[in-house]
């Protein structure tokens, strides 16, 4: 049976994956592509099925994948986990954790097809859950709160996701044999071991509806490909692709270790998640300059500008060194309430957008746009640093 855990192989799978590295490393691998309809209509997978199919070259068969928004409008209010299991144990295990701090409303194994799609799936499981911790008068927080102040509102939601984090870490960190792969809300990330198109199929993504979705084909170079390895990973509600390398992983790794992230995959992808969760989620840092911590400028041109912005970079270089990624790399990151595409600093790796009507594409080639949007009303290629941001107007969301 697959411990695809602690990504254990054979000693002939370790030899051939070693064998077809050494003839076929392409560093550039990789492809991601993303839709979002800012409107909030949902529309249907296939769409985002044909772009990243069309970006076969750029995989190699170890990893693909999906996310999606808005997808379970039945239960819109309930955490939706996705989770991975090695076998009955590990199941078992964490169904006790899930019992024991959530009402189960409803589980069901992840609806798949054929499985010569795909090799050796482990054992596949989605839950729908509330959570049964009374996050209203606990902890530090035993003052009279008032339910209907978005201020208070804004303080429940923050500890409920605290909450989620610490539990979807204990899981996947101490758990053998299992992964929880994906934890928000109205959301759910498919992927495996695969061609993206192919991995599609294996889990019916024509089927789904949603207003976001983003894509994964994955040629791994510096990890083994595995089941929980593919793209893309997920944390609460936010989900993230990448194609290149974080050089930097080990400074982000401390850097977020430090706020209670656990790294346990081993993949600079898992680390992005984390920075975004921590930037944007808890310190609350507006969209619009999280480049300028993740991707921020060189010390050369800094020392360029004018005096204002020059202090505002210093001090972000300064205070979130350990935030900076370092090396080649275009990312997807994607939530409830918008996509957000961004390119390395000079751009070592790939990245084109589009836009026509309430849609805004991103993706690795020019080509999978065309493939789905044949004659966008702007179509452009971002400069490296330069982020690209599709923001969901949520009070417009509609499901087909």
């Amino acid at each position: 049976m697959n411990n695809y855990k602690h990504m254990e192989t054979t000693k002939n799978l370790k030899e051939s994956k070693q064998h077809c590295f050494s003839r076929h490393r392409i560093p550039s691998g990789c492809a991601v592509f993303g839709i979002v309809n800012e409107s909030g209509k949902t529309f249907n997978g296939s769409m985002v099925l044909d772009g990243i199919s069309m970006m076969h070259e750029r995989s190699n068969g170890l990893g693909g994948g999906f996310a999606a928004y808005g997808i379970y409008p039945q239960f819109k209010e309930d955490w939706a986990f996705h989770i991975f299991y090695d076998g009955s144990i590990s199941k078992s295990q964490t169904e006790d954790v899930l019992k024991e701090n959530f009402k189960i409303i409803f589980y069901e194994e992840i609806p798949t097809k054929n499985k010569s799609f795909v090799k050796d799936p482990p054992n596949m499981y989605r839950y729908f859950l509330k959570l049964k911790n009374n996050f209203v008068d606990s902890g530090a927080n035993k003052k009279k709160i008032d339910t209907d102040s978005r201020i208070d509102k804004d303080i429940i939601k923050e500890k409920e996701e605290d909450f989620i984090v610490d539990l979807v870490m204990k899981v996947n960190s101490n758990i053998k044999g299992a992964y929880i792969i994906s934890s928000g809300k109205n959301m759910g990330i498919f992927k495996g071991i695969g061609y993206p198109e192919d991995i599609g199929q294996f889990y019916k993504i024509d089927d789904y509806s949603a207003y976001l979705w983003t894509s994964h084909g994955r040629f791994p170079t510096n990890s083994v490909g595995w089941w929980g390895g593919a793209h893309p990973f997920g944390l609460l509600n936010w989900s993230v692709v990448h194609n290149g390398e974080i050089s930097s992983y080990g400074a982000n790794k401390r850097f977020v270790d430090g706020f209670g992230y656990e790294c346990t995959l081993s993949t600079d992808t898992e680390v992005v998640t984390y920075l975004f969760d921590l930037l944007v989620r808890k310190q609350k840092i507006d969209l619009s300059i999280i480049h300028l911590i993740l991707a921020s400028p060189l010390w050369e041109e800094i020392k360029k500008m004018p005096e204002d912005k020059r202090e505002i970079l210093k001090a972000f270089r300064i205070i979130y060194s350990g935030a900076l990624m370092n090396g080649p790399f275009s990312i997807i990151a994607a939530n409830s309430d918008f996509m957000y595409a961004l390119n390395d600093r000079i751009k070592l790796r790939p990245m084109v957008a589009a836009k026509k009507g309430n849609f805004l594409f991103v993706s690795s080639e020019e080509a999978a746009i065309r493939k789905v949007c044949s004659s966008p009303d702007i179509l452009w290629h971002p400069r490296g640093g330069e982020p690209v941001i599709g923001v969901v107007n949520k009070q417009n969301i509609k499901n087909k």
